[in-house]
């Protein structure tokens, strides 16, 4: 665990090449991400303008150097106007940087940006059934796991399920949301 050691703040445009990289790595070695080609740092930078254009959290994680260890963001979780107020997590950590607490760091900030912007339900859609090192987090973090999609993609020669896990954010649904968005 990194305690003191991890800084965790807005990204920036200069985070864009660790980022990008973190990213491709695990679009290459991973079931995470359901891409088969990494973007490049011009989709990576288009990808997170889109992001804080919806007013959706974009972070990382760095140590002291600055180096990014990680990365987190939200977004909305489907375009339809009905879904406003439900938003998809999304985390990313260094291969190098694994099982030292980046992810646990991250998604507490991430759900209480998005609880602060008024959203009311966060979404994961993790990559792989066997992708314990994820659930457990969302677990972790009050997300419960509201099912499975089975053999939904075609990765690495295999088929990969998509398991789906949820978490009330706020008031969750136990009174209207807020007004205006």
């Amino acid at each position: 665990m990194l305690g003191s050691d991890l800084i965790l703040r807005d990204s920036t445009p200069a985070d864009l090449p660790a980022i990008t990289r973190i990213y491709g790595h695990w679009v290459l070695h991973g079931l995470a991400s359901f891409e088969l080609e990494p973007p490049d740092e011009a989709e990576m930078a288009r990808r997170r303008e889109a992001v804080l254009a919806g007013g959706y959290p974009h972070i990382v994680a760095t140590d002291k150097s600055g180096a990014v260890l990680g990365y987190a963001y939200a977004s909305a979780y489907r375009t339809r106007p009905a879904y406003r107020f439900t938003v998809e997590d999304s985390i990313y950590v260094a291969p190098d940087a694994g099982r030292r607490g980046i992810g646990q760091a991250l998604l507490p900030l991430l759900i209480a940006r998005c609880e602060a912007a008024g959203f009311r339900l966060m979404i994961a859609v993790i990559g792989d059934s066997g992708n314990a090192g994820s659930i457990g987090l969302h677990a972790r973090c009050g997300f419960a796991r509201v099912g499975t999609l089975p053999a939904i993609g075609w990765k690495h020669d295999q088929w990969v399920d998509s398991v789906l896990m949820s978490r009330p954010l706020g008031d969750g649904a136990a009174a209207p949301p807020p007004a205006g968005r």
